[in-house]
């Protein structure tokens, strides 16, 4: 049940979607979304609501920010995300706006007294533990496919799986080609969230099982290579890695599944997914880091391992990628650490009044930094 306040007294509300999946579910419920039956955008408005929507009318509510939007219909007008014409009027009906919802345990609403409208059965399927697609209008909207792979590594651990006749829907869709005219920005979006849920890996196999790795992630659709990338990325220690580093867990989930690639291979795939330089720069240290333990320390490829993590102004990026190494390889991490405090030891000023200048400076830098590093691994 919820609290109706004043201004949405009179009005038929219903709270819709993940809230009430979640809540089901025992699940934390995060956000609320609900939708509104039989207004109009001039009674949401005179309502002290502010309306955002542009293509469709969603509403603001005044005091708590929260999405109030009309009931609609959707009728497929051309591809991708965004390929849709919206119907948004008081004679649609809360089972035509559930109709066109994509899994039917995000079309259930419920009333302010608590009371369930489920025309979907997705009360059921959240008892037998099924994604399941509402209707075959699924197959409308190819960002579904990506979006049930992300509920499954949700809720896996609670016994999910994909319905079988919707895993051969998101097949269909993989094979359309209409995953294809995504929008990178928003298939990132989903990534990004999957690689925050507890099972990120069966996003990704997920994907490989409807054939929908190939169209945005290449890369990884070779058995093995998915095998390896899936079990680098399952760190158990990857959390307390996250938090000790202040570096968002899913990045770091990202990097290290995109560690098993080449360097042209992880570059393609961030200019593919239009990645944020963050995400593709720690994919670099990464690689950088696991590939320094593939061989016998040496000053040198320590010095060029701490110069590529641009070390000197950015001491941050070394400190991450030495809590990445005490967890890869604990061992290695204590005369790395003790190289990186040997060459944060050579003060440029000493140099400076010694006299060197230019180039000579920066040679000279090198030289003292590298015996430094020397001394501590030796």
């Amino acid at each position: 049940m919820f609290q109706v306040d004043a201004k949405i007294k009179g009005l038929d509300v219903y709270r819709v979607g993940g809230a009430v999946r979640d809540a089901l579910l025992g699940w934390p419920v995060v956000d609320n979304d609900w939708v509104v039956v039989g207004a109009t955008p001039e009674v949401m408005q005179q309502r002290g609501f502010k309306p955002v929507g542009r293509d469709f009318p969603v509403f603001l509510h005044p005091d708590t920010a929260e999405e109030y939007a009309l009931a609609r219909t959707e009728r497929k007008s051309g591809h991708g995300y965004s390929g849709f014409e919206v119907h948004a009027s008081p004679d649609v009906t809360l089972e035509e706006d559930l109709s066109r919802r994509d899994l039917t345990i995000n079309a259930i609403a419920q009333r302010f007294d608590g009371a369930l409208t489920d025309p979907f059965n997705g009360q059921r399927d959240i008892e037998q533990r099924l994604l399941r697609h509402v209707s075959s209008a699924f197959s409308e909207d190819p960002l579904r496919v990506l979006r049930t792979a992300r509920f499954l590594a949700r809720y896996a651990h609670l016994g999910f799986a994909i319905a079988p006749e919707t895993l051969e829907l998101m097949r269909e869709v993989s094979r359309s080609g209409e995953l294809s005219h995504l929008a990178a920005e928003r298939v990132w979006i989903e990534t990004e969230k999957a690689l925050g849920e507890p099972n990120p890996d069966r996003y990704f196999t997920a994907l490989n099982e409807c054939e929908a790795l190939a169209a945005w992630w290449p890369e990884l659709t070779d058995d093995l290579v998915l095998a390896n990338a899936l079990e680098a990325m399952t760190l158990e220690t990857i959390a307390q890695l996250a938090i000790d580093s202040s570096l968002p867990l899913a990045h770091w989930r990202y990097a290290l599944l995109v560690s098993v690639l080449n360097d042209a291979q992880r570059d393609v795939l961030a200019i593919r997914l239009r990645l944020p330089n963050a995400v593709t720069q720690l994919a670099r240290h990464v690689a950088l880091s696991k590939g320094i333990l593939a061989e016998p320390l040496s000053d040198e490829c320590v010095l060029h391992w701490l110069e590529r993590l641009d070390g000197w102004r950015k001491p941050a990026q070394v400190d991450a990628q030495l809590q990445l190494i005490k967890r890869l390889a604990e061992s290695t991490v204590e005369p790395l650490s003790r190289a990186w405090q040997a060459a944060q030891s050579v003060d440029p000023q000493v140099l400076l009044k010694a006299g060197y200048r230019g180039a000579a400076l920066g040679k000279a830098l090198r030289e003292h930094r590298q015996q430094a590093v020397a001394s501590a691994l030796y």
